[in-house]
């Protein structure tokens, strides 16, 4: 069934395209950026869409007061700023654009392996301060080396594939993705247990979940390889950051290289300022192509909704039946 939509509300900055592609489709748009809370219960009730990114948090009684409320869109992959079992429960469907930062994220993932190998962060810091010590800075080749991937989705599996052009033998997890289906991109299937002895780098590419929230922690460093390398491009939470800490500390963990934060901006010190942890402020959809990628989809996916078209996307397809 079509959805009937009439007036959309974009919060969060996106590209242009995203505006223009639902102007043509016949819907029309408001754009209020940055909006306060108490500003925004008052006028989701006239919007029957919205579209966030990550800055505005959409949250049970944003949801309530959305009253002709019939989707929410995420321009972008992560869902945790909004809650969806309360859009579940108000019938409103909830989507996403799980491709369209999927290049970005990758590339960035595979830049902070390169980074925490190779000190290249450390490095420049330090020349910038004048400094030339080289000797402090020895680091590993990636070649011939162990990349353990834990999510084999669409980020994961692009970070394998470009990761075993420099000659890195990939093992990984997924629990939905079989063993069959990972070996054709050239990744050995293993379980948990099995990867963390095994790997010299390990990538994150699994959602925030109560399931996944504080995975990495002291019990899995210390089941890992001595000097293992760390990598989050995923989500905050998922490493537990004060016991990332202690583990490079003691030599169990070499390095490490996040990209997303349990608080952001954070506020650990001693995490961000660590010299053997390559920081950067959630970068990872943070390129021209994917800003344009994920606006351009979820307005496609907006517009085909009113068409009856097959649903793209949809986080709560239980929704689809309220």
């Amino acid at each position: 069934m079509a959805l009937k939509l009439q007036k959309i509300l974009i919060t969060d900055k996106t590209d242009p395209s995203c505006e223009e592609i639902l102007r043509q489709g016949g819907l029309a748009v408001d754009v209020k950026l940055k909006l306060p809370k108490e500003e925004l219960l008052q006028v989701i009730q006239n919007y029957d869409g919205l579209i966030v990114r990550s800055g505005t948090k959409v949250t049970k009684d944003v949801i309530q007061a959305g009253k002709n409320l019939k989707v929410i869109g995420r321009a972008g992959t992560g869902v945790d700023n909004i809650d969806v079992d309360a859009a579940s429960e108000q019938g409103v469907i909830v989507m996403n654009t799980p491709a369209g930062n999927t290049i970005s994220a990758a590339e960035q993932t595979c830049a902070l392996i390169m980074a925490t190998a190779r000190n290249t962060a450390q490095g420049h810091a330090s020349l910038k301060q004048g400094k030339w010590e080289r000797s402090q800075f020895m680091g590993v080749e990636l070649y011939g080396k162990t990349l353990g991937i834990v999510g084999l989705g669409r980020i994961g599996r692009e970070v394998g594939t470009r990761m075993q052009a420099f000659g890195m033998k990939t093992i990984g997890y997924d629990p939905l993705v079989p063993a069959e289906v990972a070996v054709k991109f050239g990744v050995e299937f293993m379980s948990l247990e099995e990867v963390w002895p095994k790997a010299d780098f390990i990538t994150i590419h699994v959602p925030l979940l109560p399931e996944t929230k504080g995975m990495f922690n002291t019990e899995t460093f210390a089941k890992c390889k001595k000097g293992v390398r760390i990598i989050n491009c995923a989500r905050g939470g998922i490493i537990d950051e004060a016991d990332l800490v202690k583990a490079i500390n003691n030599g169990q963990v070499a390095a490490a290289g996040l990209d997303v934060f349990e608080q952001e901006p954070p506020t650990y010190k001693e995490l961000v300022e660590h010299p053997k942890i390559v920081t950067t402020p959630h970068l990872g959809a943070s390129t021209v192509e994917a800003q344009i990628k994920v606006a351009q989809e979820v307005a496609e996916q907006f517009v085909d909704a009113t068409k009856n078209k097959p649903s793209k996307g949809v986080i709560n397809p239980a929704a689809l039946k309220a």
